[in-house]
């Protein structure tokens, strides 16, 4: 007789990162509309995410390969409509005529792949970007009149924002030699775009910044240039970085102690060994915040502080004499390690699985007329899980603010689906959660007119744990942002299951391509 063994984390249903869509829904669906949605709330609110684990027979082993799966959600007078498609990258169609996993993905090693000779394993080692994925399952983000999904390799694709077809793929080793790049870019008030990355600058490899000028119609890429550049500090393990801030004066780089080993990538390449065992965790080291400055775009300051693993900051700015960032802090990197699809199988009988995914919203104070290399305390603002933290992005990114969206991080929560907001000035918060719903990052969309920071919505995408029809169950959630009061949902039956996604874009309808 089986034992029925007890869950260490019994509000918590895994199931939702387990999930793999078997079927897209490419004409939309119609919402059924609880409460009533803002008339003035007119848009689509884009999403980019893990899409399906499976691939024929095999299974990827890290959530970060999970096939990119778009979503769309149309809101027009009311009313909302869902669709959903996969991202048509190289590596998925490789994968699908194959039936196997033939590109090595972050955490998956790939198998060989029949329809190549070793010869072209060989040519592809010779060109950068074509050799490594380009599932671009993390972010969206717009570029002029265009929208592209991200990864944090060389390629991003255009997306028709209202059909969700892939229409180009674009190699950013062609335009700025970008090896690689943060999936989260700054988008300015003007349009520019700016994005971290790395690149060989006089024949060095640098942590360089990029900009993209903005055109209103037309290629974005063929003026982009390097902006600012920086040494990493350990030049042979340069720091693996998601975000980066931006600030009036400043570009902010946060070194943290998970290096990318360029020794362990070279080597693992002919044998395709996953990006993942190039990653490396130095508890006994500091985490350096490096200014760059925008007028010139050199180093003009670094800072030290305690050991700490990010994927997300919150926002920066500066007041005051001060330089603040506010980011999303893990004592150590377990949280890549607790994405591992293993890792979330049996999360249930792992009693430090809660702690490998305990991040919390902290503050960094920067004098910026103190000494190099000062030693900064980090500040908790709220004792609340954190993750995939927004703001009021348009008027408040690199500025002042006050308040910020994000999710619950916590796997032992009495609710982990939780939506949080965080006051950073009284450290007073507000919450939302439903019945075993795993909300997605929440977006805040101003109100037309809107004169305080949260006047305005927060919008999310809703799935359900649960096998059967709640696996296939989808939502459209619309809250009041000053409360986190519910207005208004749009619930669909999809015709199969809905994976939780990550990252999106809300593009109001006057913006729409």
């Amino acid at each position: 007789m089986a034992v029925h063994q007890e869950k260490l984390y019994p509000n918590c249903d895994s199931g939702v990162w387990l999930r793999s869509c078997e079927e897209e829904v490419t004409e939309p669906l119609e919402g059924t509309i609880t409460g009533e949605i803002p008339s003035w709330l007119q848009g689509s609110l884009l999403r980019n995410g893990p899409g399906s684990l499976k691939v024929g027979s095999m299974r990827f082993e890290h959530l970060f390969d999970s096939s990119a799966l778009l979503h769309r959600f149309a809101i027009n007078d009311g009313s909302v409509t869902y669709q959903c498609r996969f991202l048509q990258s190289n590596t998925f169609k490789k994968n699908r005529a194959a039936e196997r996993i033939v590109v090595t993905e972050f955490g998956t090693r790939a198998v060989p792949d029949p329809c190549h000779t070793i010869f072209d394993r060989v040519a592809a080692l010779f060109k950068p970007g074509e050799s490594l994925s380009d599932n671009a399952m993390i972010s969206l983000y717009p570029f002029g009149d265009e929208i592209y999904a991200f990864t944090e390799g060389p390629v991003i694709h255009r997306i028709d924002p209202e059909t969700l077809d892939t229409l180009e793929r674009r190699n950013l080793m062609d335009s700025v030699s970008l090896v690689n790049h943060t999936s989260h870019p700054h988008v300015m008030p003007n349009g520019d775009v700016y994005n971290l990355g790395m690149s060989i600058v006089q024949g060095r490899l640098k942590h360089v910044i990029v900009k993209f000028p903005y055109t209103e119609k037309g290629d974005m890429f063929a003026k982009a240039h390097i902006v600012a550049n920086m040494s990493p500090r350990w030049p042979l393990h340069p720091a693996y970085m998601h975000t980066f801030g931006i600030t009036e004066n400043y570009f902010v780089i946060v070194e943290q102690p998970l290096s990318v080993s360029l020794l362990t990538m070279v080597k693992s390449q002919p044998s395709n060994e996953p990006l993942a065992s190039s990653l490396h965790w130095y508890p006994n080291h500091e985490t350096h915040i490096v200014l760059l400055s925008r007028r010139d775009g050199k180093e003009v300051k670094r800072y030290r502080t305690e050991p700490l693993f990010y994927l997300h900051i919150i926002n920066a700015y500066e007041h005051d004499g001060v330089l603040v960032v506010d980011l999303c802090a893990y004592k150590d990197a377990k949280a890549i390690d607790a994405m591992y699809i293993n890792a979330i199988e049996t999360m249930q009988s792992n009693a430090d699985y809660a702690e490998w995914f305990r991040g919390r919203p902290k503050r960094l104070e920067l004098p910026l007329n103190a000494t190099n290399c000062s030693r900064i305390e980090p500040r908790l603002l709220a004792q609340l899980g954190c993750e995939t933290p927004r703001i009021h992005y348009d008027l408040y990114n690199g500025r002042p603010y006050r308040y910020f969206y994000a999710i619950s991080s916590d796997v032992d929560a009495a609710n982990p689906g939780t939506i949080i907001k965080v006051d950073t000035k009284t450290g007073e918060t507000k919450t939302w959660c439903d019945t075993n719903c795993y909300p997605s990052e929440p977006i805040f969309v101003p109100a037309p007119g809107a004169t305080e920071e949260d006047d305005g919505v927060i919008l999310s995408a809703l799935v359900w744990g649960g096998a059967g029809a709640h696996c296939r169950r989808v939502a459209l959630l619309v809250l009041e942002a000053r409360g986190l009061r519910e207005l208004a949902r749009a619930t669909f039956c999809a015709p199969s299951p809905v994976p939780k996604c990550l990252h999106g874009w809300f593009l109001p309808r006057r913006t729409q391509l």
